[in-house]
């Protein structure tokens, strides 16, 4: 039992180191019961007879508990006792979390920056006029598209209007009125296109490299929609990721396919990789390989349980150079479901590298409805200790819950994504349609911010370096604490001017050199790395 006072205090984190007698081993789940509300789950492990197991979770209070009672149970009906040692329960207030959140940003997205300007004897120069402006931006940070984004407007309007037309709109400007007149609920593709780039770095297809889009007939195989998808990414230099390969799930599996069985569904399957790796080789940085496997085996059912690893292996041997993913949900939005907790998830990608697969990914689908950010912090560290980059593939908060309370806790997902170290990429699931979007959209439908889409450009805004300008000192020195990514710098002395450009990256030390008549520009970035994550577990697997 425990008292939980104090109006400031309201986020917990809970630690502890937990063995098991009566079982061999056994998923423990922690609960916490207050006055008011109970929150089912906090924290899980699996826990072992002989060796000791560590337990992170957390929870948040927004009111004081005068009697608040934690339990840690089995989740089956097996009789086990349970050993709990060195057991912490931590408070923090919101400013204390926000400014720690803060400080792990400024250490791992971020470094300082000291520019030299001299002459050509090297003589330093006081007085430059220095400008600097972040024109990229390291991390990636992306949303989910769909044939929306396409530019073909005919195409889309005859979607609408369920017949053919002969509709061209040349001027966009026109468009309301065309919209009413034809009583039209799409958009002009140029205006999603601009309103895309000039946010995002990142892209994934929503659904249109999935099968039953590309094949939906045996046979047929149909990549148009991709491919122009694909133009739009490659002509504004965005980055993609390819999902899926195979989705595990039978309600998003090919209808021709659903009863094949042995030899015919094996010659399906290859084929699949085949065709789709073979096409898109190196356009892809990442690969969804089989989609949410914790939850659901129709392949392994249908073909062993080596299904899985034939299907990294051939997706490696088709395209090497891309990263592969086990991309899942209900890891780090929850810990209540018992098919994909972190230590299940951890459990599958390890049997699969054991096997031989290269899997270098770890993909969190992040379909949030209420976050627990100490429990997501909790489970990240978790999944941190396996040393492969993090990415939060499908971020959104449940259609549910207002639109305000949608960005409120949007930001927090957001917040606590971006400030985690391992966390090397976040994607947000708001690809928009006429009808709306999955759970949650950005914007409305004439591209109009709503709140979900204020509060990203208000953190875009607040992540970038944007537009400095200053004067070197006495030293010909101008510094800044910069976001990693491209720079390009200016500086003008008298009636002479250079220009030059520069990467400020997570290398230990960087140095760039741009001579232009009489002076020169050199950047120095000393760069900081953090220390390496220690193993959290005793029990090794």
């Amino acid at each position: 039992m425990a008292q939980i006072m104090g109006d400031q205090v309201h986020i917990w984190i809970l630690t502890g180191w937990m063995k098991i007698n009566g079982s061999d081993s056994a998923l423990i789940r922690a609960s916490l019961i207050t006055e008011d509300t109970t929150h089912y789950c906090i924290g899980t492990v699996v826990a072992k007879r002989e060796c000791w197991s560590f337990l992170k979770g957390g929870f948040v209070l927004t009111a004081p508990s005068n009697l608040s009672t934690i339990y840690f149970q089995n989740t089956d009906d097996r009789e086990i006792s349970i050993a709990i040692t060195s057991a912490s329960l931590q408070p923090f207030t919101e400013q204390q979390w926000s400014l720690n959140q803060q400080y792990r940003i400024n250490k791992e997205r971020k470094r300082a920056v000291t520019i030299h300007v001299s002459d050509r004897q090297g003589g330093r120069l006081q007085g430059v006029t220095v400008t600097v402006e972040q024109v990229s931006k390291d991390f990636p940070f992306g949303s989910a598209i769909a044939k929306t984004i396409i530019g073909n407007l005919p195409y889309q309007v005859t979607m609408v209007l369920g017949q053919t037309t002969s509709l061209y709109i040349q001027d966009y400007e026109n468009w309301t009125s065309i919209k009413e007149k034809h009583k039209l609920m799409e958009f002009p593709s140029i205006l999603l296109q601009n309103w895309f780039v000039n946010r995002f770095n990142a892209a994934v297809f929503e659904n249109e490299l999935k099968w039953y889009i590309t094949e939906p007939k045996p046979g047929q195989l149909n990549y148009a929609l991709a491919d122009q998808m694909l133009e739009f990414v490659r002509s504004n230099q965005i980055i993609a990721r390819g999902h899926n390969i195979f989705w595990e799930d039978p309600r998003y599996i090919p209808s021709w396919v659903l009863d094949f069985t042995g030899s015919e569904l094996q010659s399906a399957v290859n084929a699949r990789i085949q065709s789709l790796m073979s096409k898109y080789k190196d356009e892809f940085i990442h690969w969804d390989v089989s989609n949410e496997m914790l939850h659901f085996d129709f392949y392994e059912e249908r073909l062993g349980l080596n299904a899985t690893l034939h299907f990294y292996e051939m997706a490696h041997q088709a395209d090497p150079l891309a990263t592969l993913f086990m991309n899942e949900f209900n890891v780090v939005e929850t810990c209540s479901d018992i098919d994909s907790t972190v230590d299940n998830y951890i459990s599958r990608l390890k049997e699969l590298k054991r096997g031989g697969v290269s899997m270098d990914g770890i993909g969190l689908e992040s379909h949030f409805s209420v976050p627990n950010r100490p429990l997501m912090r909790a489970i990240l560290d978790k999944l941190a200790t396996l040393e492969l980059p993090i990415w939060l593939t499908e971020v959104d908060v449940s259609h549910t819950l207002n639109k305000e309370t949608q960005a409120f806790y949007l930001e927090q997902v957001l917040r606590e994504g971006f400030s985690h170290p391992s966390v090397k990429g976040i994607m947000l699931w708001t690809a928009l349609h006429p009808y709306g979007c999955y759970e949650m959209c950005l914007t409305d439908n004439d591209f109009n911010n709503l709140p979900a889409g204020d509060m990203v450009d208000k953190l875009l805004q607040e992540w970038q370096t944007g537009y400095m300008k200053g004067e070197t000192d006495e030293r010909g020195s101008y510094s800044f604490y910069g976001f990693l990514g491209e720079y390009k710098v200016t500086a003008k002395y008298g009636n002479r001017t250079t220009n030059s450009t520069f990467s400020l990256n997570r290398a230990m030390y960087y140095t760039l050199r741009k001579v232009v008549e009489y002076e020169s520009v050199r950047n120095y970035a000393r760069q900081y790395l953090d220390k390496p994550l220690q193993r959290q577990q005793t029990c090794m697997s």
